[in-house]
């Protein structure tokens, strides 16, 4: 049983991350196939909303009030359908890395995991986002869904994105701190809804969207999205692969940092009871 220590209480939340991990290390293992399929449900839920997010800007940007569109309002309406993302992601039950990377990272503190299994199952998340992100790609390249000022929209955030790195170490700089801020944010959200203090679906949402909403509206950078954007574009437009790998690579980095270390990685340790004398890391 799980004890209740007022100065910690991420500890209900240690022991739900640790079940959810065991679950995610048997699918990955001998079930991959559908752990795949888990992950790519993710990517394609992500497809969709972040076109969504640039199609409720476009919409906003399209109006004008006097000399000036409403823009700025857009990208707040917009933030907050792309909040919703993450809601689905966590209701149906799909794999999204970003959230995995605070999961394994504590999986890995206490043992229940190594680093190669750990690692295995952040490869096959990504692989099963970026497969499912592909097929919403594949889908809006036969389709008239990007074309006009949605495409357009679309084709700016990419610009601005490889913009990070074609600007050189400052760009880099830049990149990599939003992209520790957005996971975060995720995962701040995800420490929330597993530590069982909120009990009510409407709450967890609400928690859900906001953390989202605050990376979306703050252009922060989260490497799901983006590989699922220069998809998107990139079958359509085209895009310069090696400028948006380094943006996914810098990316990746970041969210691990942000989600595995900043979250993972301190409540951890602050629930370890071997490091305060008691008799284990999870009571």
């Amino acid at each position: 049983m799980t004890t209740t220590d007022p100065l910690f209480p991420g500890k209900q939340f240690i022991s739900t991350v640790l079940e959810a991990l065991d679950t995610k290390t048997a699918m990955s293992g001998r079930m991959a196939r559908r752990y795949l399929q888990r992950a790519a449900m993710a990517g394609i839920i992500i497809g969709i909303m972040y076109g969504a997010h640039f199609g409720v800007i476009a919409a906003f940007d399209a109006v004008q009030v006097g000399d000036t569109s409403l823009y700025t309002l857009g990208r707040l309406a917009g933030a907050l359908v792309f909040g919703w993302a993450l809601v689905f992601i966590y209701y149906s039950r799909s794999e999204l890395l970003t959230s995995n990377m605070m999961i394994v990272t504590i999986g890995a503190y206490h043992r229940r995991t190594s680093w190669s299994r750990a690692l295995r199952i952040l490869g096959l998340c990504f692989l099963g986002n970026a497969l499912g992100g592909l097929l919403v790609a594949l889908l809006l390249r036969f389709s008239t869904l990007t074309e006009g000022a949605t495409g357009e929209q679309m084709g700016l955030a990419v610009e601005h994105k490889l913009a990070y790195i074609s600007d050189g170490a400052t760009g880099w700089g830049d990149l990599f701190v939003r992209a520790v801020l957005c996971n975060f944010m995720i995962n701040l959200a995800m420490l929330l809804v597993y530590n069982g203090l909120i009990k009510d679906d409407l709450t967890k949402s609400l928690v859900m969207i906001v953390a989202v909403f605050v990376f979306a509206f703050l252009s922060f950078e989260h490497s799901v999205a983006n590989t699922v954007l220069f998809l998107e574009v990139g079958l359509k437009e085209g895009v310069d692969v090696g400028l948006a790998a380094a943006n996914v690579g810098i990316a990746l980095v970041g969210n691990f940092v942000g989600g595995g270390l900043l979250i993972g990685l301190y409540y951890a340790y602050v629930n370890d009871d071997g490091r305060r004398g008691g008799g284990g890391a999870v009571g």
